[in-house]
């Protein structure tokens, strides 16, 4: 049996994307914190139109990263709240409803990080 595949902080962070993304989440956005924040090196934002799809989207990024040997360090928010939170160490995936993406505009908040990827 070989060793387990060590994954860096961007290829989990692209994981992320393309789970997020395989299950229609809208404005993905995946930031390079690293210049910015001292406790994560990216991170991924999107936005989920109902309930139903804040759940698939959160749950299709936990079991893609999980197929690959990396689970989640920390998990805050519920579905009902409009966001959700998935703390990988290096990556921190949010997951927010419309409305609570809106309100928090992490995307401003983090606006000196470098953008890496957009996908509307």
């Amino acid at each position: 049996m070989g060793r387990p595949q060590v994954l860096e902080a961007i290829d989990i962070a692209r994981k992320a994307v393309d789970a997020a993304s395989d299950k229609q989440a809208s404005d993905i956005v995946l930031l390079d914190a690293r210049a910015v924040c001292s406790f994560a090196d990216y991170f991924v934002i999107c936005t989920g139109g109902t309930e139903r799809q804040i759940r698939a989207i959160y749950e299709e990024v936990e079991y893609a990263l999980k197929k690959l040997g990396v689970s989640p360090l920390h998990e805050e928010g519920t579905i009902d709240s409009g966001w959700l939170l998935l703390d990988y160490g290096d990556v921190i995936v949010h997951i927010f409803a419309t409305e609570e993406r809106e309100y928090y505009q992490l995307d401003k908040l983090w606006s000196h990080a470098s953008l890496v990827l957009r996908i509307q």
